[in-house]
């Protein structure tokens, strides 16, 4: 199978890249940075340079390729998603032949497009109705590529995400490491759905290759169980040293969805797929995750 994944250097294309990689499967990964191009080489992964907003440079591929991955991530996304999917279409167009199977398209969402919702166990098929500020255009997006006429179109929204150089928790981990009072925000009784790097590669492994027979389906992609932030905080301050945590008000949209309480139960990847994240969680494993994020600096 031939993959190509835009935003290959990215915290969650990397994990994919290297999953497919790993599975036999030839992958061409796309990054904006020169410095990282040797980093994927290195991953054989078969590196190609290239602005996510100018993807000429590869879009002939389409002629031949089996799957595109789009796991952009960054401040732009909301103009720079529509954009690439829409290029990707009217390479197809131009450089499949007609009789080839449609090209599969998987686009990374997230799984706060569910909201911050304390009270309701949330699967991927739950109605989208209250998404986080930050998220408010994803599902109308989703539903655009799961209905794409020319792509197989099909969705991954990953939930929080852990593990090697921490994501999502490099703020908290740097907030530790200041050796302070670790300041987070929000209140007391959030839940955190959680899923480590590596089963989300996984799950890129395994939506790639079965695509033929899931297009058109949105996965939420988390562990089988949800994490209290006030028992991160407490393990976190006695892996770093910190001297306590409280929380403190969200002030900013992205301080929102740090803030914000999701509990996730997703069904589909485990029915369809077989997939089964296999990582420990954040807080039984805390001083390996808080080590890890330390050496990759």
């Amino acid at each position: 199978m031939r993959v190509l994944v835009v935003g290959a250097s990215g915290f969650i294309g990397f994990g994919a890249a290297q999953a497919l990689v790993r599975a036999g499967h030839i992958v061409y990964g796309v990054t904006r940075s020169e410095d990282k191009k040797k980093t994927l080489a290195a991953e054989e992964i078969i590196p190609i340079v290239a602005e996510t907003a100018n993807p000429s440079p590869w879009l002939p591929l389409a002629a031949t390729l089996d799957v595109v991955i789009e796991a952009i991530g960054g401040w732009d996304v909301e103009t720079l998603s529509p954009k690439l999917l829409d290029a990707v279409a009217e390479a197809v167009k131009k450089h499949r032949p007609p009789h080839a199977p449609k090209l599969a398209y998987i686009y990374t969402s997230g799984s706060y497009v569910h909201g911050d919702n304390r009270k309701d166990i949330i699967t991927d098929t739950t109605p989208i109705t209250q998404p986080i500020e930050l998220s408010k255009w994803r599902a109308a997006f989703e539903q655009k590529v799961a209905t794409h006429s020319v792509l197989n179109g099909i969705v991954i929204r990953p939930a929080i995400m852990y593990g090697k150089s921490a994501s999502f928790f490099k703020v908290m981990f740097q907030a530790a490491r200041a050796g302070g009072t670790i300041k987070w925000y929000g209140s007391p009784g959030v839940r955190y759905s959680l899923v480590h790097q590596d089963d989300v590669g996984e799950m890129y492994r395994l939506a790639a290759e079965k695509s033929a027979v899931i297009g058109g389906l949105c996965f939420d992609v988390a562990n089988d169980f949800t994490e209290s932030v006030d028992d991160i905080l407490q393990r976190l301050v006695e892996a770093s040293g910190a001297q306590g945590y409280e929380y403190v008000e969200a002030q900013t949209p992205l301080e929102r969805v740090f803030a914000s309480s999701l509990r996730l139960r997703p069904y589909l990847a485990r029915s369809l797929l077989g997939w089964q994240p296999r990582k420990a969680g954040v807080v039984d494993y805390m001083e390996i995750y808080y080590d890890a994020w330390k050496a990759s600096l």
